[in-house]
């Protein structure tokens, strides 16, 4: 089923892809600062899903076993709902968004306490087939940046 053959195209959806062809997948709430969960974002931003999974496996940050699972479920969608192929898939947009932060308290010196932030983040993974994204959203160096 393709994107113009929706009856009812939710608001996410509406926003990441509009009437292009491909998938997403969202993990929310995930315990990791968004600051670490972007260095690995950028590494794989605009590569193809096959490739872009083979740097995640051996990636030796523990948020790159979010982001490995997040690329397969979005492979996953474009291949049952929109009957894509899997290997033509691309990673068109990578959004880490900030969560809310739990506020915890740690015992210091004298009776005083200090505030500890543990930071949450939104993981966001858009696949899109390679003929669909547009260049500027390709990465045209090898290996990220």
């Amino acid at each position: 089923m393709s994107a113009a053959t929706r009856e009812n195209v939710s608001e996410r959806r509406a926003r990441l892809l509009g009437d292009a062809a491909g998938a997403f997948a969202v993990a929310r709430f995930v315990r990791v600062t968004p600051q670490k969960a972007r260095r690995v974002g950028d590494l794989v931003r605009g590569m193809d899903t096959q490739e872009a999974l083979a740097i995640l496996q051996f990636a030796p940050q523990a948020v790159a076993s979010n982001f490995y699972k997040l690329v397969e479920s979005a492979v996953a969608n474009a291949v049952t709902t929109e009957g894509l192929d899997a290997s033509d898939l691309v990673i068109s947009t990578l959004l880490v968004e900030e969560g809310p932060t739990m506020k915890r308290w740690r015992p210091r010196a004298k009776g005083s306490a200090s505030r500890i932030l543990k930071r949450t983040s939104h993981l966001t993974v858009v696949v899109q087939p390679s003929a669909d994204v547009p260049q500027s959203r390709k990465n045209t160096k090898k290996g990220g940046r």
